[in-house]
């Protein structure tokens, strides 16, 4: 069983928990990054009950929910700091099995590539699809500078402009500009306190949240035509979120000099036809790139690495293993897709009536219905993954069995 080799293209948070999973299952993993290191480009990420329960598979869930910061009161607002719907984290945990866990993302890459033996990242090595592979038959092929690498499964993690997925699915249209740009950065937290927020404007949107570190992980969206950009993204966000509520600008005040990122919005709201042809396999942004308005595409590709390693058993058939994979993980992440998208056309209004339409039925909403806001999770932040990718014993564990 340890002779089967699998070949991850791409050490991002999803292909990571991927090579980490099919290692448990007796996989001989090489993972290649075309990057020098792995460390992340990104900020924070949070990590909802879905994922935490997916990374329980690898003896990771409760290390991640050890980091939770999130306690009491939160919610949603206007700029000028009116709450339009509360939400209460005990109330989220008691629904969903578990905590919102935000963290910054180098923290859950380091805690995730630590379970991977030496020498199974391969950085400084770009690397490109030669042969997908044939299932029964011949095996893929994948060419970087030191020469090729044939393997039993290749798995297609690299990121929303994949050449792995170009070169298995090329005539699908990949993603499209959403109409949002997005900035995102971690700065320390302010002296005044606040709840964790997002906030609702006309066609711009900003959430301030706090970690366990004592940071606070904030991000915008706005919408902008495609490709633009500022001379200086502090000013930018300065400009555009300046007068807004308590804490925007005192953290932005606290990230002056500090890193911050900018990248569009992109989404695949068309599906592929398949996560996978032959030997080779796509997940995470690579299969099914979303908007983050759900902050869902971190966990999707977590779950996505788990249910992959539980239908590719080194000794299972791989065709038959990869169809699996695709029967389970598209039409799931399909509808996470355009649910995520359903709400950037939201976030995206910016007309004065519409914008006062959509504050006033969501404030109805939260006072006749409370708890409509975590009931938009249901059915995502719920999900549980298959029992038996936990590696042996686990079940009898009873720190699992109280997240399962």
């Amino acid at each position: 069983m340890t002779g089967r080799h699998a070949v991850v293209i791409g050490s991002g948070i999803g292909g990571l928990t991927a090579a980490v999973a099919l290692h448990r299952r007796g996989w001989r993993v090489t993972v290649l990054e075309r990057a020098p290191s792995v460390d992340p480009v990104g900020a924070g990420i949070g990590l909802a009950p879905n994922a935490q329960r997916a990374l329980d598979t690898i003896g990771l869930g409760d290390d991640i929910r050890a980091l939770a910061a999130w306690q009491g009161a939160g919610g949603m607002r206007t700029p000028s700091g009116r709450w339009v719907a509360r939400l209460d984290a005990a109330a989220a945990a008691e629904r969903f099995g578990g905590p919102l866990v935000l963290l910054h993302r180098a923290t859950l890459v380091d805690r995730i590539a630590s379970r991977l033996p030496t020498g199974t990242i391969r950085t400084g090595t770009p690397a490109e699809l030669v042969d997908p592979g044939v299932p029964g038959g011949t095996p893929a092929v994948v060419g970087t500078p030191a020469g090729e690498l044939r393997a039993d499964l290749v798995v297609g993690a690299d990121g929303i402009h994949s050449a792995v997925r170009r070169v298995l699915f090329p005539r699908h249209p990949g993603p499209r500009y959403a109409g949002l740009t997005a900035w995102r950065f971690v700065a320390p937290a302010p002296e005044l306190p606040f709840a964790p927020h997002e906030t609702w404007g006309r066609g711009t949107l900003w959430g301030s949240h706090p970690m366990k570190d004592g940071r606070v992980y904030a991000y915008a969206a706005a919408r902008a035509p495609e490709g633009a950009h500022a001379p200086d993204e502090h000013a930018e966000l300065l400009r555009r979120f300046g007068d807004w509520h308590h804490p925007v600008p005192a953290l932005l005040d606290a990230a002056a000099g500090l890193p911050v990122l900018r990248h569009d919005v992109h989404h695949m709201t068309t599906p592929l036809p398949a996560f996978h042809r032959g030997r080779t396999v796509l997940l995470g942004d690579a299969a099914h790139a979303m908007a983050p308005t759900l902050a869902q595409g971190g966990n999707q590709a977590v779950e996505d690495g788990v249910v992959l390693a539980f239908h590719a058993a080194p000794d299972a058939d791989p065709g038959a293993a990869l169809a699996a994979y695709t029967a389970d993980r598209l039409p799931r992440t399909t509808a996470v897709v355009r649910r995520a998208a359903r709400v950037a056309a939201l976030v995206s209004l910016d007309g004065r009536a519409a914008v006062a339409l959509r504050t006033g039925l969501m404030r109805v909403t939260a006072r006749l219905m409370p708890g409509a806001v975590l009931r938009g999770f249901d059915g995502i932040a719920d999900w549980r993954p298959p029992r038996h990718t936990y590696a042996a014993g686990a079940q009898d564990n009873p720190q699992h069995r109280r997240h399962m």
